[in-house]
């Protein structure tokens, strides 16, 4: 069954604003290294809330560099990043979440405040597919560059199934992570036919409302049900494991869900990395805890903008 959701994983962008190309998808991506090395500074001396000089040592560039960097990459200058990515800005942002969400679902709409123009439509395969290790699947993948560094995209006829995000010299290691999910299934690399997809994902002129993104969740029931309600987690906002699994029925099985969230095929597009602990804590990512707290950083810059 095919389910269209009134949700998205990010908010439009201003029209005034201009919306980047390709071009600038692969500068996002060299900048993403920068970032990388960036917040690595940043957790490793959060204490004492290092001057933007030290980050920008740290991270091999000038002070000014790094200030350009920030506001090309995220809309944020860089002390306003530092301030996104303290457990204080989770904790603010997980108090208001839960009456922000609440109110949104209960006058049926998709997220608070702003126009959300990313609509994803989702298709869930059947667990007789799921069990069959995606025997007679046809999964054609590529590697992209995004403002998260080298992202893995795998389709379908059906849609998008697969988004893996990876550190420059990783893509083969992700690659063979994505595989193992699906063991029984056809792999075809071919990059040009992955393009279009990957631009849609990361491009946000093409966020359009009357053109959803479709996705195929692979996965078992209580898992495509956990991966369902993250697509309902707006962007700027939070949710705990507890929260997310009462949302899914399974009020007693954080535990159960934390390991769903984990194992979530589709990064970035179904939200994970909004998924924190219950005292705010940023902790746990299939992907790496620099990158998730680079999209939430990345993602206040949006909700800024």
């Amino acid at each position: 069954m095919t389910y269209a959701l009134d949700t998205m994983t990010a908010p439009a962008l201003p029209t005034a604003r201009r919306q980047p190309d390709l071009a600038e998808l692969k500068t996002a991506a060299a900048d993403y290294d920068v970032v990388r090395r960036a917040i690595a500074h940043i957790r490793g001396n959060w204490r004492s809330q290092p001057e933007i000089g030290a980050i920008a040592h740290a991270a091999g560039v000038s002070e000014t560099d790094l200030h350009h960097l920030f506001r090309r990459w995220c809309g944020l200058s860089p002390k306003a990043f530092l301030q996104a990515l303290t457990l204080e800005r989770a904790r603010s942002l997980l108090r208001s979440s839960a009456s922000v969400l609440e109110t949104s679902y209960e006058v049926g709409l998709s997220g608070p405040g702003r126009l959300h123009d990313l609509f994803v439509t989702h298709e869930a395969m059947s667990p007789g597919e799921w069990k069959a290790g995606g025997e007679g699947l046809t999964l054609t993948y590529g590697f992209h560059p995004s403002p998260f560094g080298m992202a893995l995209v795998m389709t379908t006829p059906r849609g998008l199934a697969g988004l893996a995000l990876a550190d420059a010299g990783k893509e083969r290691v992700i690659l063979r992570d994505m595989k193992s999910r699906w063991p029984r299934a056809t792999y075809v690399e071919d990059p040009a036919a992955t393009a279009a997809t990957a631009k849609r994902i990361f491009d946000q002129s093409l966020w359009r409302k009357d053109r959803p993104l479709r996705i195929i969740l692979i996965g078992t029931d209580f898992e495509v049900r956990v991966w369902e309600k993250l697509l309902e987690v707006p962007m700027g906002q939070l949710t705990t494991y507890s929260d997310l699994a009462a949302r899914a029925g399974a009020p007693k099985g954080a535990r159960a869900v934390g390991a769903a969230v984990g194992k979530n095929p589709i990064c970035f597009v179904v939200p994970c990395h909004r998924v924190v602990g219950k005292a705010g804590d940023i902790t746990g990512y299939h992907w790496g805890l620099t990158r998730k707290r680079a999209m939430l950083g990345w993602e206040a810059g949006q909700s800024a903008a």
